[in-house]
């Protein structure tokens, strides 16, 4: 089942997409160090425009849950090591 973004819901789309994501990081589906899905990725699954998917990916950036790497993508970090100040 394909995940779905609630419009009505006071929680903006792209965060409700970043929630998702920090749910697959803390089960452990997405694992440290290991990329996030792409941009496009999170568009044709969510459905979603690319400045939306950007935001979340940028969000999840800011909370200190991911990092990118030019040219390679944006991947799990590390948060064992990190104190729960965002951005790390």
């Amino acid at each position: 089942m394909s995940p779905s973004i609630d419009y009505d819901a006071p929680t903006p789309p792209y965060q409700q997409i970043a929630a998702e994501i920090i749910r697959d990081i803390e089960s452990g589906t997405l694992a440290v160090d290991r990329p996030i899905p792409s941009e496009s990725a999170l568009i044709q699954r969510w459905g979603v425009a690319r400045d939306t998917a950007r935001r979340a990916v940028r969000h999840l950036r800011e909370l200190g849950y991911v990092y990118t790497v030019p040219q390679r993508g944006t991947y799990v970090r590390d948060r064992s090591t990190v104190d729960d100040q965002p951005g790390g």
